[in-house]
């Protein structure tokens, strides 16, 4: 199957932003706007996860196979995120008290509910007819109107009385549905179902891109985009932030999608790789780290990066990898004395 190295250097760039984030939270940041609107880092995050996880859904569909098998698929999703999480949230019960809707949002944040989705939304929109060139657009089409259900919602809410229910998947979905569409527009362009378009020119250039995804999170960390706290914006905030994150991962991700020898240098260099494993625990265990802390971001932030990292790094090696490398040696097994893999007598 075709690896994308370069996302791996976009998921420790998520992360990063997602803990500096963060922490600007919980201190008086310096350029509190664009301190508070690194918390893009979780759109990233979703997007990727949107790419990857629907990308074999649609090699299925445009080769004929069966698409992935749901229960192995939950499996390794489920190996992957609750172990790191669940140690998290243990430790942020021992050592940091707090309210139990703490813990839930956390679960929420996550992209779980997605991942839950994911199975069946895959066979709706790989179904029902081959893929020509008319019926990918269709299905691109469908994915760009779901990216527009995430500002829809936040704005919905705000408009409403209910913010809590920004947390809510729909509030994300959009985000998803980002890395859905260049999954499927990746795989229709490497198989010419689609021909070449000026699309192609920006991946070839992808600071133009990046520059672009900059200068809207530049306009983001302005007060058009609400406020830079956990203070409940406006619903014309809430719809400008989400549509900004929204266009802004759709620029960071597609230069990854056919990425130049430089980009793969450097986003998918070893270091990239290692820490890309990491990525996740680090997002998990700054929370705990930040309800341990106090004091002014300069001080804060280092301390936090640094011991988030260690206990993602230990969480690694002592829990995360030993839970699926076991899962892995029960399969093989599970396969070797099942009755079809036995020989005929």
């Amino acid at each position: 199957m075709t690896r994308f190295p370069a996302v791996d250097g976009l998921r420790v760039i998520a992360a990063l932003a997602i803990v500096v984030s963060q922490v600007g939270l919980h201190t008086h940041a310096p350029f509190a706007g664009v301190v508070s609107r690194l918390d893009v880092g979780w759109a990233i995050f979703c997007a990727v996860s949107g790419f990857l996880l629907y990308r074999p859904h649609v090699l299925a569909w445009f080769s004929g196979t069966l698409p992935p098998l749901t229960l192995p698929y939950l499996r390794n999703r489920a190996l992957r995120i609750l172990p790191a999480l669940l140690v998290a949230v243990v430790l942020s019960i021992v050592l940091v008290p707090h309210p139990a809707t703490t813990y839930l949002r956390w679960a929420v944040l996550t992209p779980l509910p997605f991942y839950l989705l994911l199975p069946g939304l895959g066979r709706l929109l790989t179904g029902y007819e081959r893929p020509t060139r008319r019926s990918v657009r269709w299905r691109l089409l469908v994915l760009v109107a779901l990216t527009a259900l995430g500002p829809v919602w936040m704005a919905a809410v705000m408009a409403t009385g209910h913010p809590e229910a920004g947390l809510w998947l729909p509030g994300y979905l959009g985000w998803f549905a980002v890395g859905m569409g260049m999954a499927l527009w990746q795989v229709a362009r490497a198989t010419g179902r689609l021909g070449p378009s000026t699309l192609d020119t920006l991946t070839r250039v992808p600071g133009t891109l990046w520059g672009i995804a900059a200068a809207l999170l530049l306009i983001a960390a302005t007060p058009i985009a609400g406020p830079y706290d956990h203070t409940t914006p406006t619903a014309a905030q809430a719809l400008i932030k989400s549509l900004l994150y929204t266009v802004v991962v759709a620029c960071v991700l597609f230069p990854i999608l056919t990425p130049t020898a430089g980009t793969v240098r450097v986003l998918g260099s070893r270091p990239a790789q290692r820490a890309a494993q990491l990525s996740y625990g680090v997002v998990a265990y700054q929370f705990v780290v930040l309800g341990l802390l106090d004091g002014p971001f300069a001080v804060q932030l280092p301390v936090t990066l640094l011991a988030s990292v260690a206990l993602a790094a230990i969480s690694y090696r002592l829990v995360e990898r030993p839970i699926v490398k076991n899962a892995a040696v029960a399969k093989i097994e599970s396969k070797a004395t099942s009755p079809s893999s036995s020989p005929a007598r």
